[in-house]
């Protein structure tokens, strides 16, 4: 009796040991940060702090400005629930938001976090969401941070200026500030915020020498960007980039940008810059969303983007980092070409025709194989994937660079892996979506894309225990990875219609 009481009086100081151990070494829900102190919460096995301001509020004034530091606040902050969304309009479908409003004061971030510090550093995933530059926010579940923290990342979502808000150029604009340039606001609340990672992640257990940014569509367009544009140089560690960069789009020099400004001021009703500043942010969005008004993108400024997007990524100005990027099996579908024909061997050189004139003989070498996949891949190509094929083959002598094709379709899908497809998956975040029935299938897919993506986070290499090998890019193929339900390296054999695309572009 008394060895039982011993035993159990010392199985009790034990477990009172473990508890104040465990507590010595959970993290704190309070943190200091640039600002002030801000109190979070427990979720789901992780800390999260939502509705982080990185900047200052740009209204007012400060519309079409360079972010500010962060405005100062007293006592505790409380970051529980999602600041507001940037200012856009209902574009896509897709998208839901857990953040409450749309406003033009919008430059907050997010953070997941372990649950526990035990004074490791720990890698960080910077997401920059998509949405065309014009939508999105970073509180669509799809994004959300928590799967990632559980792998013992420090995860963030990242809000920045979109459409008109983000990328007006403006000859007033450009004159009022010292670098004599305007538009890409947007990119600058990225590196904004990068720079905000730097100063204030270790308060949340990160390593500000281990950041990963990270972004699908025109968060990829943006990763892209970012690697190029002189502000962000040295802010980070890592690059993934799903679907798109800025070498598959048009970037306008900052005088045709100015011009589509000025018109845009007119059609507005302003005058003048001061009375464009004027206008409630409602009516901004109004008049960007009316038939005719031109997509506000990002700009050659000559300041953030320097020149040229591909003078710069030729001349090896871009940052020399480790890159994951890749595409999904049907960025866009046969019809965007082919219309309502039937997938013929005839309607699809009657499109080639109409596309490329002379060199449509070319064309159709290069796409010479079933109709209904080389209609869909030059669909796919024309858009979003040549772009992200020519970013990696600029980048891939110069530091390792990792390419994948997800082919998974979604539950009850046609067809293949639709753009987007693949965000979930890539992120861990099946159960965020309500809209499919996943299968086992679904979540091994996940499984395997999501550790892909969580050892490259931590090491800059893909490659880990359990996983198909997955060389690099400049490897002797096959040296591609197929990401689906089996996963393997596989040799795509598609050289030659991206060398086609590139004799299309003339930049």
């Amino acid at each position: 009796m008394m060895t039982r009481l011993l035993t159990a009086g010392v199985l009790g100081a034990l477990c009172a040991a473990t508890a104040t151990a465990a507590a010595s070494l959970a993290a704190p829900t309070v943190v200091t940060v640039e600002g002030g102190a801000i109190e979070g919460a427990y979720a789901e096995g992780v800390r999260t702090f939502k509705g982080v301001p990185f900047a200052a509020p740009p209204v007012g004034p400060l519309r079409w400005k360079t972010p500010q530091p962060v405005q100062p606040w007293n006592g505790v902050r409380p970051a529980k629930d999602f600041g507001a969304r940037p200012m856009q309009l209902a574009l896509f479908s897709d998208m839901v938001f857990r953040s409450p409003r749309i406003d033009e004061d919008c430059l907050y971030l997010n953070v997941w976090t372990p649950p526990v510090m035990d004074g490791k550093k720990l890698p960080v995933l910077v997401y920059f969401h998509g949405g065309g530059l014009a939508a999105g926010d970073g509180s669509e579940p799809r994004y959300d941070g928590a799967a990632m923290a559980r792998q013992g990342i420090v995860a963030l979502t990242v809000n920045y200026r979109l459409g008109v808000f983000g990328f007006l150029a403006h000859p007033e604009l450009s004159a009022e500030g010292p670098t004599r340039a305007s538009g890409n606001y947007g990119l600058m609340d990225q590196a904004a915020a990068l720079r905000w990672v730097q100063r204030n992640i270790a308060a949340f257990g990160g390593d500000p020498a281990q950041v990963t940014i990270a972004g699908e569509s025109a968060g990829s367009y943006s990763v892209s960007a970012q690697m190029i544009n002189p502000q962000a140089r040295g802010l980070f560690a890592r690059a993934i980039g799903e679907s798109g960069s800025v070498l598959g789009m048009k970037t306008p020099t900052l005088a045709e940008a100015e011009q589509q400004g000025m018109a845009f001021a007119t059609a507005a009703g302003a005058a003048s810059l001061a009375e464009l500043r004027a206008l409630p942010a409602a009516q901004l969005l109004e008049a960007a969303g009316r038939p005719g008004t031109p997509w506000f993108s990002i700009v050659a400024d000559g300041v953030v983007i320097d020149r040229p997007p591909i003078e710069s990524y030729r001349r090896r100005l871009h940052a020399k980092v480790p890159l994951l990027a890749g595409w999904n099996s049907q960025e866009m579908h046969a019809g965007a070409l082919l219309g309502q024909a039937p997938a013929t061997k005839e309607s699809f050189a009657a499109v080639l025709e109409k596309l490329y004139g002379e060199q449509a003989r070319e064309a159709a070498r290069a796409y010479d194989y079933d109709v209904q996949e080389a209609a869909r891949d030059l669909a796919s190509d024309r858009w979003i994937v040549y772009g992200t094929w020519k970013w990696m083959d600029l980048h891939r002598t110069h530091a390792p660079t990792y390419r994948y094709y997800f082919t998974r379709p979604r539950p009850g899908a046609d067809g293949g892996a639709v753009h987007s497809g693949e965000i979930e998956y890539a992120l861990g975040n099946l159960d965020g979506n309500k809209v499919y029935r996943w299968t086992d299938e679904d979540r091994r897919a996940s499984a395997t894309m999501q550790a892909y993506f969580a050892n490259f986070i931590r090491t800059g290499n893909p490659n880990g225990a359990g996983l198909p090998h997955w060389p690099t890019v400049d490897h002797p193929a096959p040296n591609v990875m197929r990401i689906d339900v089996t996963s393997g390296a596989f040799n795509p054999r598609d050289r030659e219609r991206f060398e086609f695309q590139d004799s299309q572009h003339h930049e």
